[in-house]
């Protein structure tokens, strides 16, 4: 089956873990034969820049992993493009891949909507607002002032709508959750789980779940342990207990998958590397019906996609 993972971090990985490389199996959780073995068939690479560096140096960071992607993956797999649009998913021949640009917080353009829009014309399709930290836009999910949206947030999420770009709740805190709802044409959660089953505020609550799917949005299942089961440790048992949770509040045809694969230290027992989604693939078709693992795995996150 085709799969569509809303969220990883091999970019960062390659970028600032020198001497690793996406075309040998030699540490990374996501390399390409994982990707060919699995059935990928849009993966989603995110674009996350550390809030320690310098700030004059985030964006040139940003760039530089873009950089990273057309050198070591996109020139060297003729088999791999790059996907900006639900058409462009949908020209890709059986055996290609397609990768599509993220950016996790808003830390690599400052105060700069030119930055922004520089980004999208390199590929961005989906723009989170926030990581954990507060920046220029929001603040974070573990941000202790808890703010939402400011003035410069706003005009974000303005120009992901005119650009139809999706607006990501992942990582933002719960205020700036609100104020994306009423703002932003295409939300989506690319990687969060449900609070109601593990309390942690990286999770959305089920008040929260209801008002992204009344939005249209979609939520990817991560698999972060921590964001499991709140003892760290988890299995594709627990996977399969969020989904069910996040089904029940009207998530038929709304949840998909966002790994989180290189952005995570441990993981889901069975789940040690990308090349291992066909274990979760058999549990879901054994717990659920064929229509609603399709649509998980790739359908619904590819639906919401801006025409």
């Amino acid at each position: 089956m085709a799969i569509f993972d809303a969220h990883c971090d091999v970019l960062y990985r390659l970028h600032f873990e020198k001497g690793l490389s996406f075309a040998e199996n030699n540490g990374l959780h996501i390399t390409y034969d994982h990707l060919k073995a699995a059935g990928a068939k849009v993966q989603c690479f995110a674009l996350f820049i550390p809030a320690e560096l310098p700030q004059e140096i985030k964006f040139k960071t940003a760039l530089d992993m873009i950089d990273v992607l057309h050198r070591e993956i996109l020139d060297k797999h003729p088999d791999i493009r790059l996907v900006k649009s639900k058409a462009d998913i949908e020209r890709l021949k059986d055996d290609e891949i397609g990768i599509m640009l993220t950016l996790e917080g808003c830390d690599a353009i400052d105060t700069d909507l030119v930055k922004l829009r520089t980004l999208f014309r390199l590929g961005v399709r989906s723009v989170g607002l926030t990581w954990n930290n507060a920046n220029a836009a929001a603040d974070g999910a573990q941000e202790s002032r808890g703010a939402g949206l400011s003035d410069f947030g706003r005009k974000v999420v303005e120009e992901n709508n005119k650009h139809k770009v999706w607006t990501d709740v992942s990582h933002i805190a719960e205020k700036g959750f609100w104020d994306v709802m009423e703002a932003a044409q295409y939300p989506i959660a690319s990687h969060s789980n449900a609070r109601a089953l593990c309390d942690h505020p990286r999770n959305l609550t089920d008040e929260q779940i209801r008002a992204l799917f009344e939005r249209g949005g979609v939520i990817g299942i991560t698999f972060v342990p921590s964001f499991l089961n709140e003892s760290g440790e988890a299995s594709i048992a627990d996977i399969l207990k969020h989904i069910d949770h996040i089904a029940s509040l009207g998530g038929e045809g709304k949840i998909g998958l966002g790994s989180d694969f290189d952005g995570i230290e441990t993981t889901p027992k069975e789940l040690t590397d990308y090349s291992r989604y066909p274990v979760l693939i058999d549990a879901l078709q054994k717990h659920y019906s064929e229509a609603f693992v399709k649509g998980l795995l790739f359908d619904n996150f590819v639906r919401a996609l801006p025409e």
